[in-house]
């Protein structure tokens, strides 16, 4: 087969890839290899008492506004909900306690809730307020997000408050993952305000009016997203069932592509698959090693629908974080609240997630060992049964990357050292969320127009 254009990866990235590429020329030949049965990667759901539960993400962070723009691009953005249910809690010994309104990223932006909250004692709380006289960092260098944190709020603070919220989104440690990798709002903060404190005032100073959601999602669930993509680029375009196993020279401007099929030739080629993947496909140099050194853990989501009438037993809120170690999981969110369905009926559906940096070995634990010790810890915080009407658990092994210090200048040399008509894109360097791997599928196809072109006009 010959394509002008072969993508390897069927998730959302690599869809919409396809689709960008499509707009730009709808004569185009673009091939899509997907490894597994079918397409969309992590955004699906999972069956469960007669309930779809979403297994990876469950809405796109309406601050990025790439995933919702797509939507509107694909005819689906009168589609687009917003949750019922706001506001989160931090797992304590003591039970659940409310995270204070009007916080940005976890710091809150009232010195007087900062000073009161209890989910710190009243030594952590001092030590957080610190931040507003401590000297700001003078080097404007790459450093791990909990060293910023830990300078700024203190180890108290850090541990207990902000990490779960921030690092968990990353099912990283938050002393190894690189800050202007993934919050880079935070360093923007100390050097314009002096103070995460004050920054976080300033953050939420905008009128509400004008804040919209934060979060989005299709009426039908993220996965809605998928199915658009696929009509708009079309069924055939998309090779499921077909791992990439192999990526050669066919030429002085082609590239051959292994698969069990047959080979693929094309043009240009853009994996969007994960960096261990990407790293054993491309030409072995710089680009090759540099993916291979970009880790990866895995993680799992246990979902839980209880029976009738329990519904009522969640307080208001959308779910709770879980400090480090603290227990089995790293957050739950509510589903039943938060994206309430009338399928649920008054039962309570919840999400809880489970491994991460640190934490992969419960995962070593069996589907029911799982499903029980997540239930226990739910019926020690809520007044729900002590075990769930039904229950499901998704594994993603190897599934979510780790920007460590110096990421964002790891990315630059793996574009910089790929051999021409070779792109990388996704998840693996420019952001796990799902508006992150529609911008990155964007720029790279800004990239690979550029590119053609300039082969147009050699």
């Amino acid at each position: 087969m010959t394509a002008d254009v072969a993508v390897i990866g069927g998730g959302v990235t690599g869809l919409t890839v396809a689709h960008h590429l499509l707009r730009r020329d709808p004569s185009a030949s673009v091939t899509v290899l997907e490894a597994g049965s079918e397409p969309g990667g992590m955004l699906r759901s999972v069956s469960v008492a007669g309930v779809r539960v979403p297994a990876g993400p469950d809405s796109f962070l309406a601050r990025k506004p790439w995933a919702v723009d797509l939507c509107r691009d694909l005819g689906i953005g009168d589609e687009l909900i917003q949750p019922r249910a706001s506001g989160s809690y931090l797992w304590t010994q003591q039970g659940l306690v409310p995270y204070p309104t009007g916080t940005a990223f976890g710091i809150p932006s009232d010195l007087g809730d900062a000073f009161r909250w209890p989910g710190l004692s009243r030594a952590g709380r001092w030590r957080a307020l610190r931040d507003l006289i401590a000297r700001k960092r003078r080097d404007d260098g790459d450093e791990s997000l909990g060293a910023l944190l830990r300078r700024r709020l203190g180890d108290e603070a850090t541990d207990r408050a902000i990490a779960p919220l921030l690092a968990g989104l990353y099912a990283g440690d938050v002393d190894a993952l690189s800050v202007r990798a993934t919050f880079p709002e935070l360093q923007g903060w100390e050097r314009a305000q002096g103070s995460l404190l004050r920054g976080a005032q300033a953050a939420t100073r905008r009128p509400k009016a004008d804040a919209g959601p934060m979060f989005l999602r299709p009426r039908d669930g993220v996965e809605r997203l998928i199915d658009a993509l696929l009509d708009d680029v079309g069924t055939a375009t998309v090779q499921t069932s077909s791992p990439a196993q192999k990526i050669e020279r066919a030429g002085e401007t082609a590239w051959r592509i292994g698969t069990p099929d047959g080979p693929v030739e094309a043009r240009v080629v853009i994996l969007t698959v994960d960096a261990p993947a990407a790293a054993r496909l491309v030409p072995p140099g710089v680009a090759s090693a540099e993916l291979a050194r970009i880790p990866f853990v895995s993680t799992g989501v246990v979902a839980l629908v209880y029976p009738e009438g329990t519904g009522s037993a969640l307080p208001e809120g959308s779910g709770f974080v879980v400090p480090r170690g603290a227990a089995p999981m790293t957050a739950s969110t509510w589903i039943s609240n938060k994206w309430p369905d009338p399928s649920f009926g008054d039962r309570a559906v919840l999400r809880c997630f489970v491994g991460a940096a640190g934490e992969e070995d419960v995962l070593d634990a069996d589907d029911a060992e799982l499903i029980e010790a997540c239930a226990r810890h739910l019926a020690a915080l809520l007044p729900l049964p002590d075990a769930p009407e039904d229950a499901a658990v998704v594994r993603w092994p190897r599934a979510m990357p780790q920007y460590l210090v110096g990421h964002l200048e790891r990315a630059e040399r793996i574009r910089s050292e790929l051999p021409p008509g070779i792109f990388v894109c996704g998840r693996s360097l420019d952001g796990v969320g799902v508006p992150d791997c529609v911008r990155s599928a964007g720029e790279t196809t800004d990239a690979i127009a550029a590119y053609l072109d300039r082969e147009v006009h050699a």
